[in-house]
């Protein structure tokens, strides 16, 4: 079972948590621009899912690739760069948003961080304590090492969700189950995240199915997707019981939502 005791604050939601992905990433501004994230909380959103990176000097950066050049008008790596050097950079006509900005922007939101360089940890470490931000955050990674390192600088204060090694034994156990079966707390492996945060697929390998949703919910874990974009998946995914949605298409997943009375 999880080893959180009892339900995170970023948890507390009524009903399934849609995601703006990395601000709405199809939307009309840039990925992970304060556009992007300024038009998703006017939509309504209030989980905005993010990536950080930090650079030479330790800025920390809300952006996706190690390198600029996929979104903005420069190159080069970021953790190779200072943050005047990235200052110059530009995603259409807006320049990279630092997460500090993002925190500072949308005092009541919450935010999804992925982390995704060693390099990222101990400056958003010291952001989330020097602005009190840590019951507005879940921390996501695709490194165990980079969230046990998270998970060591806070406790069960942060939320975070599972890691690669944790989400594959959560799946593995999953895979024993018949139909309809609901497994045995006692014998699901123990994680330290709060939440399960998954693909529906990995190639052909179903990832997200009735088994797994039975065997992270039976161990106390709730489990978004990401990052689903079409309509119809949508709908498969929460009439299995997904309890949250990342998307790039906002006005899609808040018109499923909406229709199906569980948008707030």
């Amino acid at each position: 079972m999880s080893d959180s005791s009892a339900r995170h604050p970023f948890l507390d939601h009524p009903g399934p948590v849609p995601f703006a992905h990395r601000g709405g990433a199809d939307g009309p501004a840039g990925e992970n621009t304060l556009s992007a994230f300024k038009i998703a909380v006017d939509t309504g959103y209030r989980y905005l899912e993010t990536d950080v990176h930090a650079t030479a000097d330790g800025v920390l950066l809300a952006f996706h690739d190690r390198r600029l050049q996929r979104v903005t008008d420069t190159k080069g790596r970021i953790s190779l760069l200072t943050a005047a050097e990235v200052a110059t950079a530009r995603i259409g006509d807006e320049p990279i948003p630092t997460m500090a900005d993002l925190l500072e922007a949308f005092p009541g939101a919450r935010f999804n961080i992925d982390v995704k360089e060693p390099n990222a940890i101990a400056p958003l470490t010291a952001l989330l304590r020097d602005t009190g931000a840590v019951e507005r955050v879940c921390i996501s990674s695709f490194s165990d090492t980079r969230l046990a390192a998270m998970r060591a600088a806070f406790g069960p204060e942060l939320c975070t969700s599972a890691g690669p090694r944790e989400a594959f034994r959560m799946w593995r156990a999953s895979r024993k189950l018949k139909p309809g079966e609901v497994p045995d707390p006692a014998t699901l492996p123990k994680v330290a995240a709060a939440c399960l945060q998954v693909p529906p697929n990995l190639g052909r390998i179903v990832v997200v199915d009735e088994r797994l949703l039975a065997t992270a919910h039976a161990a106390g874990l709730p489990v978004h997707v990401w990052t689903v974009n079409e309509a119809a998946d949508m709908e498969r995914l929460l009439d299995l019981g997904a309890d949250g949605i990342m998307t790039d298409r906002l006005d899609t997943l808040k018109t499923v939502l909406t229709k199906r009375g569980t948008w707030s």
